[in-house]
């Protein structure tokens, strides 16, 4: 088969939404995004490691708060959706997705052996006519870099046998405006075909594609948008701890500050940052920077900020501590409220609330929480010693038996009321009890 007639040949089967899909991870970017292709009219078969979510999916249950149980059902009954542990299975697919982690190291540089095991997964089903993309966040250069040539070591070669490119995600859990298909889609490939064919294949899916110049284009796009919450949430971070020290409530002034109309966003300070994307992306772009010779100063300085609002919290708390009750964080009992990354999902990814249990526990005080989405802390790469905790039952009396409630995750399904009348001092990092009675005497906003 010619490349010309390869190119041909799998546009045609995009356009007629005939092509199978196959994604690989199955997790909060891969599992959305199967949904979406199966409802864009594909034939989807997602391929994953965990034995455990391959079953649940089988057997129609999901395993996220962001897909339903009927959302697996439907996409099974219409046969269009199936779940794999078994690779080999990659050889059938005409494009490939690759949903994978990009965590950070020890030491804050970016960390791709999900990116290079996978590939040489794909590398040994890959055959020419595929069309092979990359969504998982990372610094400019990787896809055509790192990817490229793993994919490319068995003989085929990108542009003539096989198609790459990359599309970053873009998922935001619990966000019940945007979701999959409704996000527009950065593409870049590698090639004007393989831009062509990746804009075919979202196009079905997304409600419209925005093509770029190239991958490395498209990786920075990510990057820049996740830098951009981030190192505004560190201004945020900071305004807090200087109009705090001033006695003036950051809160009121962003509310006051967003009434205008024009060339102001409003961002809000917490207990650190969460999630997969925002504590982590400037990372990669700062190490990047460095191998051209560049200091991304400015990135840096509002990673290390937003790094150090968990230990502001527990010094807060424990000023509040002494300062009411008299008594220190040695052999204090604390019930943190939200262990999720932010309020509303089941998401406990990079999560400041495991750094808080921590900094706490290893100050002499002891630490229960109460998460409605959370009944047990799952394994985590970096806090692996939590996992197994469990969400305690919030009654008056529980409550009571605290020396302090932490909010660390503001959700809504939590009687904020009941928590405020029951509790002796509440330490709030997201001004989820501003205004309530009571919220003046025994909280303490940090």
């Amino acid at each position: 088969m010619t490349e010309s007639s390869d190119l041909t040949a799998l546009l045609g089967r995009l356009s007629d939404q005939a092509a199978q899909i196959g994604i690989v991870g199955l997790g909060y970017v891969g599992l959305p995004l199967a949904m979406a292709c199966e409802k864009g009219g594909f034939e989807v078969t997602g391929f994953d490691i965990d034995q455990s979510k391959i079953a649940a999916l089988e057997d129609g249950r999901s395993y996220l708060k962001t897909c339903s149980d009927d959302d697996i059902v439907t996409a099974r009954s219409n046969n269009r959706f199936h779940a794999s542990a078994d690779f080999s299975g990659l050889a059938d697919m005409d494009a490939i997705i690759l949903c994978v982690p990009t965590p950070l190291t020890d030491n804050n540089e970016p960390d791709l052996s999900f990116i290079t095991s996978t590939a040489a997964t794909v590398a040994k089903y890959l055959r020419a006519g595929q069309l092979v993309v990359l969504e998982s966040t990372t610094y400019p250069g990787t896809t055509s870099e790192v990817l490229k040539p793993i994919l490319q070591a068995g003989g085929l070669k990108s542009g003539k046998d096989f198609f790459l490119a990359y599309s970053p995600e873009r998922e935001d859990p619990g966000n019940a405006t945007h979701g999959t298909a409704d996000i527009p889609k950065v593409v870049g490939g590698d090639g004007t075909e393989a831009l062509q064919l990746a804009e075919a294949l979202y196009g079905r899916v997304v409600t419209r594609t925005v093509p770029v110049s190239s991958m490395e284009v498209a990786e920075a796009a990510k990057l820049t948008e996740n830098i951009f919450r981030a190192v505004n949430i560190a201004l945020v971070n900071e305004l807090k701890l200087i109009y705090g020290k001033m006695g003036i409530d950051v809160w009121e002034v962003i509310d006051a500050a967003k009434s205008k109309p024009f060339g102001f966003m409003p961002f809000y300070p917490g207990p650190g940052l969460g999630g997969h994307c925002i504590p982590i992306d400037p990372f990669y772009l700062s190490w990047r920077a460095r191998q051209f010779g560049q200091d991304a100063r400015f990135i840096e300085l509002a990673g290390e900020i937003n790094t150090a609002m968990p230990g502001h919290v527990v010094e807060t708390l424990g000023a509040a501590l002494q300062d009411r009750q008299n008594k220190g964080l040695n052999g204090a009992s604390i019930l943190l409220i939200g262990v999720a990354y932010k309020k509303n999902v089941d998401d406990v990814r990079e999560s400041p609330a495991f750094v808080l249990i921590e900094q706490l526990e290893a100050a002499g005080a002891s630490v229960d929480y109460h998460d409605p989405l959370v009944p047990e802390i799952p394994i985590t790469r970096e806090h692996q010693e939590l996992a197994g905790r469990a969400s305690v039952v919030l009654t008056p009396d529980a409550i009571d038996g605290y020396d302090a409630v932490l909010i660390c995750t503001d959700h809504d399904d939590i009687d904020y009321g009941q928590l405020l009348t029951s509790s002796r001092l509440v330490i709030d990092t997201r001004n989820a009890v501003a205004g309530l009675p009571e919220s003046a005497n025994k909280v303490v906003k940090a």
